[in-house]
């Protein structure tokens, strides 16, 4: 499976709602493929279909050495939370303290379009609240408190990487359903 470039903050579909998956067929399992292969090779502990301009409902994790992968998540967030650094492959080399549900129950389903269920806690939940974040167009410097986010905003803006122009790759039409362009 290629690894695909991954969309940095300013792009537009970093934004959108992503679209529930409809379709469990072939595409779909190249697209959990080519996720799965870009978040290891970056490394991350996840990546959401829109970070490789896919906007479609489907993220992976590596937490601990467990690989999975969810589409069409939702999630029951526990009342107990956690306080931890949380960074992010579309703002890379920051990471900022960011308040998240201690642990968390995910219901979607797996590539063929079984049911799953996954529990988790600590960085588990933390990639699995993230992830899913980005399929509703929310990033983590989203969730900072107003001073957190005003230093996010200021490191961002200066990083090297900001307003850079990325290249991207060709999808298929099935994959970039839902895309806006």
């Amino acid at each position: 499976m290629p690894v695909a470039p991954i969309r940095l903050f300013g792009d537009p579909i970093l934004r959108r709602r992503a679209d529930e998956v409809i379709d469990f067929d072939r595409e779909l399992r190249r697209l959990v493929g080519d996720l799965t292969d870009t978040m290891l090779d970056a490394p991350g502990a996840g990546l959401a279909a829109p970070q490789i301009g896919v906007g479609l409902r489907v993220f992976t994790w590596n937490v601990d050495g467990e690989v999975g992968h969810l589409v069409n998540p939702t999630l029951e967030l526990s009342e107990e939370e956690q306080d931890g650094f949380e960074g992010c492959l579309s703002i890379p080399e920051l990471a900022f303290d960011c308040i998240r549900a201690l642990s968390v129950v995910a219901h979607g389903f797996d590539q063929h379009g079984e049911p799953l269920r996954i529990e988790g806690s600590q960085k588990l939940a933390r990639a699995i609240q993230h992830e899913t974040d980005h399929l509703d167009g929310v990033l983590f410097v989203d969730r900072l408190d107003p001073a957190g986010r005003k230093a996010a905003m200021k490191a961002i803006r200066e990083s090297e990487w900001f307003g850079v122009e990325r290249p991207t790759v060709k999808l298929s039409p099935h994959a970039t359903r839902g895309l806006g362009f």
